[in-house]
């Protein structure tokens, strides 16, 4: 039987696992064989830039606490798992399948998106959605042009009021 420290200590993690699986909008497991430690700064750099980060968990601890959440991910931990969190729902699927098509150590495994599990092929369909503030550029240009159009027309409209 472990002792009491052990047991203490691997609770911690296994209730960190799982303060970051709730408080993240996005968490992507994926496997890192075969990365080196400077391509291992290099991502850990690129997620920070993005407001994500990665933490390495042994499978059994974060098992534990994907079970406590009812999370069905243990087919996923099998190999070595990094464990990579973000506050935005997409940033850190963007930057992990960016990493690997220029590392193809780097495999997804699986992810968890706003509590929803979502595959390998439904990784690479977020992967290719824009950033939030892309998306909200591209709703406040929709709305530009509305507003021009309206303008245009409000315009138009008044100069043949003149000619009558």
């Amino acid at each position: 039987m472990a002792n009491a420290k052990v047991l203490e200590a691997k609770q911690k993690v296994i209730d960190e696992i799982k303060d970051r699986v709730e408080n993240s909008k996005s968490i992507v497991l994926f496997d890192y064989r075969g990365i080196t430690d400077s391509e291992a700064k290099e991502l850990r750099v690129k997620l920070r830039e993005s407001n994500a980060d990665y933490k390495v968990y042994k499978n059994t601890l974060m098992s534990r606490a994907f079970d406590d959440l009812k999370v069905d991910v243990k087919e996923s931990l099998v190999g070595p798992s990094a464990f990579a969190y973000s506050d935005d729902q997409v940033a850190a699927i963007k930057v992990l399948t960016d990493f690997a098509k220029e590392h193809p150590a780097l495999v997804l495994k699986v992810g968890i998106v706003d509590g929803e599990i979502a595959d390998k092929a439904k990784l690479a369909e977020y992967a290719t959605l824009p950033s939030r503030e892309g998306l909200l550029t591209m709703l406040a240009g929709g709305m530009i042009g509305l507003v021009r159009d309206l303008s245009i027309c409000l315009d138009l409209y008044s100069k043949q009021k003149e000619e009558n």
